[in-house]
């Protein structure tokens, strides 16, 4: 399936940031709205980030602006950066999850389209995230964007042509960094290079 139309030539860069470790996401449950967990904010101190761009934005959430925050980044919320909706699973885990509700988790793993929780479905996040780059790629310049592992998914879904199938086959940990270059016309990924040891 092809989520990003074809436009001229012009140079963009997208830094994706993947927002700091929760409580939440430290017990494997589904996100709240809640501060980053102790350290995270010295953990970010060492990460080195792109200081210049033309934009940057987070996502709304109280995580991802603290994120933004202890990486220095005076950012603007964008609503389209924010996490998945999880509806009536917020806060909850997995675990608790398939002893409670073991037939709406399945059909939640197993379909994108499937919104057991009342919240947004999979393939619902894919297409807002993909019209967000599609948006970007008419843009010149960098844009920094501090959000959440479901919208770097997405994300990376957009860029290579993959199906909504594949979203749950892309592990993002917290403060991650994925770099996406455009020419106008595609969005590309870009490998990190790698460390001296």
């Amino acid at each position: 399936m092809a989520w990003i139309r074809f436009r001229e030539n012009t140079p963009v860069r997208l830094t994706l940031i993947c927002g700091g470790p929760t409580a939440a996401t430290r017990r494997a449950a589904f996100p709240l709205e809640e501060p980053l967990e102790d350290g995270a904010h010295a953990r970010a101190a060492r990460i080195a980030l792109p200081r210049r761009a033309e934009r940057i934005w987070t996502s709304p959430a109280l995580s991802a602006r603290q994120t933004a925050a202890a990486f220095g980044l005076n950012a603007a919320e964008h609503f389209a950066l924010r996490d998945q909706e999880f509806g009536a699973w917020a806060g909850t885990s997995l675990a608790e999850l398939q002893a409670r509700a073991p037939r709406d988790l399945a059909a939640w793993l197993a379909d994108p389209d499937a919104t057991p929780h009342g919240g947004e479905s999979v393939t619902d996040v894919v297409r807002r995230v993909a019209a967000l780059m599609e948006g970007l790629l008419g843009e010149r310049g960098h844009t920094l964007a501090v959000t959440h592992a479901a919208v770097i998914r997405a994300a990376l879904l957009a860029v290579l042509g993959a199906p909504v199938s594949a979203f749950r086959c892309i592990d993002v940990e917290p403060f991650s960094i994925v770099e996406l270059t455009g020419d106008g016309r595609r969005w590309h990924w870009r490998a990190p290079a790698g460390r001296d040891t």
